[in-house]
């Protein structure tokens, strides 16, 4: 019984180290964790400079593989602290992770994966946990609730944007035709996308007096279309609680965050969570 309190004492310190932001050496961790990211980043930067390469290979090679090795300690020590291992495996940290890890490895059996390395770049998201940024936290989540929210009135209007779409390259192709560059519907439409979305590549453009005039009214329509999602979206955030919860608790079992301040327990599997 001794032996095995001692064991889940152990666990908990770790987890507490490894997936806390709140706890002093918790903050200690991750702030480590970011620098050797940002190193293995700058590493594979340096490794793509032909010259650079050629000079300090076996330099790079050492610390990307010293760092590789760090990277897998601390993966296997994230699997081994959560009672539910795959909880983290298959969430979106834990699927970052791995990504971030096996390229090295897979660069012995397979010559090129090794630039895939650079995906450790999106470990650099564990910043919003380390240095507290509650309001950014709290800010992201109103924006993805707006936007599920949302998300019918989008597709209607994205729907409305199609036929629009249709609708301006058929004329327009009626109008000029393929001997001012409208060769086909589909290619007049894609003209159409280009004035809506106020982009003007330049490389397909009116010529007649008419068809300009109607590319005048397709300019002034895209302001207003680019303008419709900002205000769908908008609108409903403004319906969001503002209330923006600071607590980065991690439960020990199921690796959820989302906890309400003063959370005695996990919110999602019902394990009691972790305090000092």
């Amino acid at each position: 019984m001794k032996q095995q309190s001692s064991k889940n004492n152990w666990k908990t310190k770790l987890h507490d180290i490894i997936y806390e932001a709140d706890t002093k050496e918790g903050k200690l961790f991750d702030i480590i964790l970011i620098f050797a990211i940002l190193l293995s980043i700058i590493l594979v930067m340096l490794e793509s400079v032909e010259s650079f390469d050629t000079k300090y290979h076996a330099f790079l090679n050492i610390s990307e593989w010293v760092i590789t090795i760090l990277f897998t300690f601390e993966y296997i020590a994230r699997v081994i602290v959560i009672k539910k291992p795959t909880s983290y495996i298959f969430s979106f940290y834990g699927i970052i992770d791995f990504l971030a890890t096996i390229p090295k490895y897979l660069s012995i059996f397979f010559i090129g994966t090794h630039a895939l390395v650079a995906l450790r770049a999106l470990r650099l998201l564990r910043v919003f946990r380390i240095l507290k940024l509650a309001r950014y936290l709290g800010a992201s989540r109103n924006l993805m609730s707006a936007l599920k929210a949302s998300r019918i009135k989008i597709v209607v209007f994205l729907f409305s944007v199609v036929v629009i779409t249709i609708i301006l390259g058929t004329v327009m192709y009626l109008i000029e035709g393929p001997k001012n560059g409208f060769t086909s519907i589909p290619h007049s439409m894609y003209w159409a996308i280009v004035t809506l979305t106020t982009v003007g590549y330049g490389d397909l453009a009116p010529h007649t007096p008419f068809g300009q005039f109607i590319a005048s009214l397709v300019m002034i329509l895209g302001y207003g279309i680019i303008a419709v999602p900002t205000g769908i979206v908008t609108s409903e955030m403004t319906k969001q609680d503002n209330k923006v919860h600071t607590n980065t608790q991690s439960c020990p079992n199921c690796s959820f965050e989302k906890h309400l301040d003063n959370a005695q327990f996990c919110n999602q599997c019902g394990e009691k969570l972790n305090h000092e």
